[in-house]
This record gives C-alpha cells, structure tokens and sequence, in this order.
C-alpha cells in the first residue's frame, strides 16, 4: 500500500472564525477524506435540546432527554451530518440566534459532551467502511486533545480577535468571540486548548488557498 493510499486521521482545533470548517472542507475534497464538523454536532443537539424544552440551566434534566435521542450519519458529499432520530435539521436551523447564544453553554455540560464521544471516535469507522475516502477530517475545539489525540496530523488554527470578529459578521453570526472563547477555555470537560505536539497555523495573514496549501504540503510530506 503507498503512502498516500493509507487512512489518514487529521484533527483540526481552533477556537471559533479561525477557518476551521472551510479549511477542513478544502483538505477533505483535496484529499479524498470524509469531513467531519464537531461543531455543528453540537449545534445539531442543541438544537434538538431547544425543541425537546431544555435549557441549559437545567442540566439535572439533560440525561434523560439525551437518551430518547437516536445519533445516526447521513454522508452528503463529502460530509458526514450528524442524524437524531432520523432527521437532519437544516443549516438555518442549527445556526440561528438562539441556537447560537446557547450551543457553547450545552457544550460546557458534561453529560453532553460524554453522549456525544463515542459517536465521534465511530466516525473513523465510517469513513473507514464506506467507498471512496482515503482518511477523516474532524475539526472541532477538543479533537486532538480528547477524541483523537493519537491522530496522525493534529492542527491547531488560530487568528487575531479582529480578523476572526470580521469573519463572524461576514458569515452573519452576531455572537461574541471573546465571550465564546472563554466559555470554550474554561468549561470543566474538554476545554479548548491547543493539543501538545499540534502544529500550530495562523490563519490570520494567509488566504484559504494558502492555508490548505500549507496544511496539506505537511500531510503529504509527513
């Protein structure tokens, strides 16, 4: 088997509008990989949470209503959408105002997080069965710290607040980052760090292109 046909697993942290998502797009269609955004798994869940009448001040709660929920993968493309009961709620609903202003609070509780583990390591096992990708690409704010911490490329992304505050508005978010990142750092269970050994990219000064440029460039050569 040559180098280039072995699965390959990346994982992909930063903190939010570091260009996470689009740079790990970019690689999974480059490099024939299945993606895999964490982010909107748990957006997806809050989502469901919201509907179901939870909120993040009763976290007691929370179990119970996690475990009428089914998780499923619904490839498109190359991506794999988290599926709940059968259903996958579009980009619209998982990104609006209050889904937004609560994602990262559901994200901070740990029973949250612990439903959602295992169903993330499972991804590998997908990507590995289904035709077509040659590895996985996870990109979140705990992947190469806590769900793959042994992947073979492990990155993390990170800008100015201003470039990222730019960003946000531009993709018509209105949260605060400097309030997302400190909920994200300092929640008990998996925080956001940057993982030891990680390569740290600063997407800041460089354009998509020359992100993915550079990422996959150390992919290919590792």
């Amino acid at each position: 088997m040559s180098a280039s046909s072995v699965f390959k697993i990346i994982a992909v942290d930063g903190g939010a509008a570091t260009g996470k998502s689009s740079t790990s797009r970019a690689i999974a269609e480059r490099l024939g990989l299945m993606h895999v955004d964490t982010g909107a798994h748990y957006r997806t869940l809050a989502y469901a949470l919201l509907n179901a009448g939870a909120d993040t001040e009763s976290a007691d709660l929370i179990p119970a209503l996690l475990a009428s929920l089914k998780l499923n993968t619904t490839i498109i493309g190359r991506s794999a959408l988290l599926s709940i009961n059968g259903h996958v709620p579009t980009d619209a609903k998982i990104r609006s105002p209050e889904v937004n202003s609560n994602v990262s609070k559901f994200a901070a509780i740990e029973a949250v997080r612990e439903f959602l583990f295992n169903y993330q390591r499972s991804q590998a096992d997908v990507a590995r069965e289904h035709p077509g990708f040659n590895g996985l690409i996870m990109e979140g704010r705990d992947i190469g710290s806590i769900i793959f911490p042994n992947a073979e490329h492990r990155f993390f992304l990170f800008a100015d607040e201003a470039t990222r505050a730019a960003r946000r508005v531009k993709d018509g978010q209105t949260d605060s980052i400097a309030e997302r990142d400190k909920r994200d750092s300092q929640r008990k269970t998996a925080p956001l760090v940057c993982p030891e050994g990680a390569i740290r990219v600063d997407t800041g000064p460089l354009s998509l292109d020359a992100v993915v440029d550079h990422i996959c460039g150390l992919i290919t050569r590792a």
